[in-house]
């Protein structure tokens, strides 16, 4: 290392740039520290739907009743109990799972002949 006449202890190849060998940082903040962890225990979630039930009807569940007999008394059939099923997700985790007082909805029957929906009562929406 080669120092210019005059110097001490700079290297001729620093000459001319400034020195920040003494420089310090540091970070602060004006806002309050936090207090603890945040509080979510008030949040609440739920689900709803923009979905028109037009032509449903409810009904209340009595002992001995299944999904199948359900839809055998509404629709005439036992295989539309899927489509009661799907309709009360909101209430139903288990097909198998129904219990007596619960009000389940009944989405209206669809039509084979012209496509449109009639109530579970053969009233034509």
């Amino acid at each position: 290392m080669s120092l210019k006449p005059g110097a001490t202890g700079t290297p001729a190849s620093d000459a001319g740039k400034p020195d920040f060998s003494n420089v310090r940082s540091g970070v602060s903040s004006t806002e309050a520290p936090a207090g603890g962890r945040p509080d979510f225990s008030n949040v609440q979630s739920s689900v709803s739907s923009t979905e028109e039930t037009v032509g449903a009807t409810h009904y209340t569940v009595k002992p001995g009743d299944t999904l199948s007999h359900i839809a055998q008394a509404q629709y005439g059939q036992a295989s539309g109990w899927r489509r009661i099923f799907d309709a009360n997700r909101d209430q139903l985790d288990d097909p198998d799972r129904i219990q007596p007082g619960q009000t389940l909805k009944i989405p209206a029957a669809a039509r084979e002949d012209d496509g449109t929906t009639t109530s579970p009562h053969g009233d034509r929406q």
